[in-house]
């Protein structure tokens, strides 16, 4: 009798510390692997220890996801990025991949689903640079083409991609000036343009249908945002990004993108208390109590299990 009793409370405390793993595994299960996409100045891993995406990987993972990381040009053009991210993606034998792409990786994917759409199950825009950046526009402002200060900045950008490159094992191709002219608004005015306004509404601060067709394939847009600059005392990119925010003066942001230029397809959301950095869940974890962005790459995971995707 006794020897039963140990039996059922083993078996009982066992059951009580596994059933949450279990309730949770395959949440995130998606038919097709995620692809995570950085934006730029971003990278996929530093020496295998501090992820672009921090914690996202495993978070995806440990309930079910397939996870890739795509590492592109630190800095270049979103139709350089979007090439190398086909590149990459044609590379991994997986039938199609479900991208979720942060800042100008969201321009820089819909350029691969242009080029390989039927590799393209879903495309997520995260804080994503849609319609450019006024930050790009103050810039590029400041810095005249073809001046010795646009030289000089270029030379510092695209050694800074090289040290990148060493240091995340890459060997993507740097332009400074590239980068910073593709997130103008004139210049991703004009990739719209090249691209058809997939999933972008050319006349009005609105998304989308979810459903985008692109040469006979179906591909899913979605997209979600913050629209907060200021969100935790303890996170030193945020005065930076107080500064940035004056550029859009009255406009709602999250210090780099716009709310209005982040909407892309579906919008899940655009009032997520969290700035540009909080949307990768950097810096390492600093972000608003209000707001987990963990939560909401592990949602759209989901979403896209619901979907068949």
């Amino acid at each position: 009798m006794r020897k039963k009793l140990i039996i059922f409370l083993v078996a009982l405390c066992c059951a009580t510390v596994s059933a949450p793993t279990f309730a949770w595994w395959g949440y995130t299960k998606t038919k097709h692997p995620i692809v995570l996409v950085h934006g730029v100045t971003g990278f996929s891993t530093i020496g295998g220890l501090v992820n672009y995406f921090h914690t996202v990987p495993w978070n995806l993972e440990r309930d079910g996801a397939k996870v890739y990381t795509a590492s592109v040009s630190f800095v270049n053009s979103s139709e350089a990025r979007g090439q190398q991210l086909a590149n990459y993606i044609n590379g991994l034998g997986e039938s199609k991949v479900n991208i979720m792409a942060h800042s100008q990786g969201a321009p820089s994917a819909r350029v691969t689903a242009s080029l390989i759409p039927n590799k393209i199950a879903s495309i997520t825009s995260i804080n994503g640079a849609n319609k450019g950046s006024k930050v790009a526009d103050v810039i590029r402002g400041i810095i005249p083409p073809g001046s010795y200060v646009e030289g000089g900045v270029n030379a510092i950008a695209n050694a800074l991609g090289d040290i990148v490159n060493a240091l995340s094992d890459s060997n993507n191709p740097q332009d400074g000036v590239a980068a910073l002219e593709t997130l103008t608004t004139s210049s991703t005015w004009n990739l719209n343009n090249a691209l058809g306004w997939k999933g972008i509404n050319k006349n009005n601060c609105s998304g989308t249908n979810e459903d985008v067709w692109i040469n006979g394939n179906k591909i899913k847009y979605f997209s979600w945002s913050g629209d907060n600059v200021w969100t935790n005392v303890a996170d030193i990119s945020d005065p930076f990004l107080i500064v940035t925010s004056k550029a859009f003066g009255n406009e709602a942001s999250d210090g780099l993108i716009s709310v209005c230029s982040s909407k892309m397809g579906n919008v899940i959301g655009t009032s997520y208390d969290m700035n540009h950095v909080d949307a990768i869940n950097h810096l390492f974890g600093a972000r608003s109590v209000w707001t987990n962005p963990v939560s909401l790459y592990r949602s759209q995971a989901n979403r896209l299990k619901n979907r068949g995707l």
